[in-house]
C-alpha cells in the first residue's frame, strides 16, 4: 500500500504521523513537502473531499493569515490555501482507503 503524507518536517504532529507510517509494514511512504512544492487549489479541494472535510476544517487557525478568513466561504479558504500553503493544517495522509488529517496523528491508522 502507498501512503502520501503532506508533511512539514518542522511540525511535531507531522513527524509523529510520518513515524507511524514508517513503522507500519507494507506501507510505501511518499513525502509531499507541501510548503516547498505548493499544491494546486484543485489538489487541496480533492484531498479534503476524500477526507470528508471542509476547507474550513482544514484551515490552520493559529496562522496569522487564518484570522482574516474567519467566517469565509470554503472557496475563499481554498484560494487562500493555494496562495499561502502554510494555512493548510497538517499532516494530511492519503491512501487508497481514504484520507485523514492526522490530528491526533493516530487518526491516520484508520486508513492504513
Amino acid at each position: 500500500m502507498k501512503a502520501v503524507i503532506w508533511h512539514n518536517p518542522r511540525c511535531s504532529k507531522s513527524r509523529e504521523a510520518l513515524a507511524i507510517l514508517e513503522a507500519t509494514s507494507g506501507i510505501e511512504v511518499e513525502i509531499f513537502e507541501y510548503l516547498k512544492t505548493p499544491p494546486t487549489r484543485a489538489r487541496i479541494a480533492a484531498m479534503y473531499y476524500k477526507a470528508g472535510m471542509t476547507a474550513g476544517e482544514g484551515l490552520r487557525k493559529p496562522e496569522d493569515g487564518a484570522k482574516a478568513l474567519k467566517g469565509a466561504s470554503d472557496d475563499a479558504i481554498l484560494d487562500a490555501m493555494a496562495a499561502d500553503p502554510i494555512l493548510i493544517e497538517r499532516p494530511l495522509v492519503e491512501t487508497d482507503k481514504g484520507a485523514r488529517l492526522g490530528r491526533p496523528p493516530e487518526r491516520i491508522r484508520e486508513i492504513l
